[in-house]
């Protein structure tokens, strides 16, 4: 006997007391020593499950539940690869071979036992089971090492991400904390308007990059501590159609989301929005969703050329614009989830920041 077998649990299932001794002696000579006797058909699955054995051995013809019920009964039980089994019969006609073999034996004995002929299909179906064994084992590894490589990837990614939103951020003279709270403003409000996990998790990390494109932008204009001249405010505006070029050429969801939200951040409701004058739905959810979040915490944040407003006149403000800048159902969602909001403030706060 190959050393691969010798640890293999198998387990014996026939009513014959005299059929269980002798196949118990027979297997024990051959150095298989986990053995599993069964003797009452309905003790099978309690006994399969508690042992999980390589190799079953059933007998056909048996009170209480015959060999094809307890097969049965065995491939009902959620498991990831059922053990061959082994029939052992005193039939030898060809339609009840083919009923066990149809039902899911793998293979078959017929009675009385022929000892060299029992061990070796013994020996086969073990070794086969064990190759089947292992594959599954290679192939759950393979699919853990493939899903830790993607998690990582999405970290990585999700900090290039993070790290580029910061960048245009800080060319402004804003925070770090600016695009943290717009972010996750997003998500909340995103969840409110019935988004699933996956989407909320997707605007939580693509709103970031809202304001990439002010990376074009130069200091004279985009530093500039008063209002704009005319000529400066149009290039001042390129910054979506910036920034949605620079996020282009991606196909994973996360990118494509934030090339909507940079390139539409800036449209309006009522049409009267940049860079292409999108009204209503037209304009991507996401789209709305950011330009929402934004304009509130801008608002209630302090710049260098304005003092932080009051979460009341905020508030105020939004709802003046609903209908106008944004869309009525988001604002809706928006006073819906105000509360959730307020504590995104608190948690992500910074001096400058409106109570």
């Amino acid at each position: 006997m190959t050393a691969i077998a010798r640890p293999s649990c198998i387990l014996v299932v026939d009513d014959e007391p005299t059929n269980l001794k002798l196949l118990d002696r027979m297997l024990r000579s051959e150095g298989y020593t986990d053995l599993v006797l069964v003797q009452d058909p309905r003790e099978v699955l309690t006994r399969y499950q508690a042992n999980r054995p390589d190799l079953i051995l059933l007998d056909i013809n048996m009170p209480h539940l015959d060999g094809y019920q307890v097969i049965e009964q065995l491939k009902t039980l959620e498991g990831p690869l059922l053990p061959p089994i082994l029939v052992l019969t005193a039939q030898h006609g060809r339609d009840c071979l083919l009923r066990a073999l149809s039902a899911g034996a793998r293979d078959f004995v017929g009675k009385p036992f022929d000892r060299g002929e029992l061990l070796m299909r013994v020996r086969n179906l073990l070794e086969v089971h064990l190759a089947h064994r292992l594959v599954q084992e290679q192939k759950a590894m393979l699919e853990q090492m493939v899903h830790a490589r993607t998690a990582e990837l999405h970290r990585t990614r999700l900090q290039v991400v993070q790290r580029l939103g910061r960048a245009a951020e800080y060319r402004d003279e804003e925070t770090g904390n600016h695009i943290l709270r717009m972010s996750h403003t997003c998500a909340l409000l995103a969840r409110q308007v019935g988004w699933d996990d996956a989407q909320c998790d997707l605007i939580l990390n693509a709103s970031p990059m809202h304001d990439i494109g002010k990376i074009g932008i130069p200091d004279a204009i985009l530093l500039k501590p008063g209002k704009f001249e005319p000529h400066e405010w149009e290039i001042m505006k390129t910054h979506a159609a910036n920034g949605a070029e620079l996020l282009a050429g991606d196909d994973s969801d996360l990118m494509q989301m934030a090339r909507d939200i940079a390139l539409t951040h800036h449209e309006k409701w009522d049409g009267s929005g940049y860079p292409h004058g999108l009204a209503g739905e037209a304009i991507p959810m996401a789209g709305r969703i950011a330009a929402l979040a934004d304009v509130f915490d801008a608002l209630t944040s302090e710049r260098p050329y304005k003092k932080a407003w009051t979460v009341d006149a905020a508030v105020a403000l939004i709802l003046e614009n609903r209908g106008k800048h944004f869309d009525p159902a988001l604002v809706d969602a928006f006073l819906g989830v105000l509360p959730g909001i307020d504590e995104i403030r608190r948690r992500y706060g910074e001096a400058g920041t409106a109570a």
